[in-house]
């Protein structure tokens, strides 16, 4: 969950997104690396609610999508707590959906049908509390692989830009617009097929689901020991406020 605090001299409505257009802008990073919907809204709710947000994104889900366990309700249900907690307070709320998992690592085809469950889901959630969604779920270039790391679950720093110009679009900030859906340029080097592909997808599958699944299997998760970058709302170019 991430948080914004405006500079107390400007209207809600006249708050850009970026600390560039505003000197009072302050921004709180509480999400942690590995945490199912659940552990986010046990663990970053209330502290969010503490900070008193002008705004907060909240995006939770992709984890719980591997899980075995998958269950598209319980998962937009702390969506939605969270929500509505956020809105009762007078915090403006940003959401997103989520990419088709499959065209961006393919051996995730069996979970695809779980990210149209979610995002259905996450659409419903946000209507009713008056939340914007960023729709990447509806843009083939969200699944350029320049979007994303090398292990096909977290966002490049590319892919970090595309994320939050789309959330600004969906907030219709001053200065925003529908360019973060357009694709990226024709990569100078040709996409791996064949054999290529399936080589690659066997790299990948060694790389980073292996020991995904060995952590599962240990009771351990990637976020174990970590916590929030930046908890306490400070101006973006001051420094995480707390390392992980």
């Amino acid at each position: 969950m991430t948080l914004r605090a405006p500079s107390p001299t400007n209207s809600p409505k006249q708050r850009p997104c970026h600390a560039r257009h505003n000197s009072g802008l302050l921004y709180a990073d509480l999400a942690v690396r590995g945490r199912l919907a659940g552990q986010v809204h046990a663990e970053q709710l209330a502290p969010a609610l503490a900070l008193r947000p002008d705004l907060a994104t909240v995006a939770a889900g992709v984890n719980d999508l591997l899980r075995p366990r998958f269950d598209a309700d319980e998962v937009a249900g702390h969506l939605e707590a969270m929500f509505a907690a956020l809105t009762a307070r007078g915090t403006r709320v940003a959401t997103l959906t989520f990419p088709d998992i499959a065209r961006i690592t393919p051996p995730a085809r069996p979970v695809r049908h779980r990210v149209t469950a979610l995002n259905h889901r996450i659409r419903r959630a946000a209507h009713r509390h008056g939340v914007a969604v960023a729709e990447t779920g509806h843009h083939a270039v969200v699944t350029d692989l320049r979007l994303w790391s090398t292990d096909h679950l977290h966002a490049s720093p590319l892919g970090h830009r595309r994320i939050a110009a789309a959330v600004a679009h969906a907030l219709a900030l001053p200065g925003s617009d529908d360019s973060w859906t357009h694709p990226l340029p024709t990569p100078t080097t040709p996409s791996p097929t064949g054999r290529r592909t399936g080589a690659a997808e066997l790299r990948w599958a060694a790389d980073f689901p292996g020991p995904w699944i060995t952590r599962r299997l240990r009771g351990r998760s990637s976020g174990d020991g970590r916590t929030a970058k930046r908890a306490h709302l400070t101006p973006p170019g001051a420094g995480p406020a707390q390392e992980a």
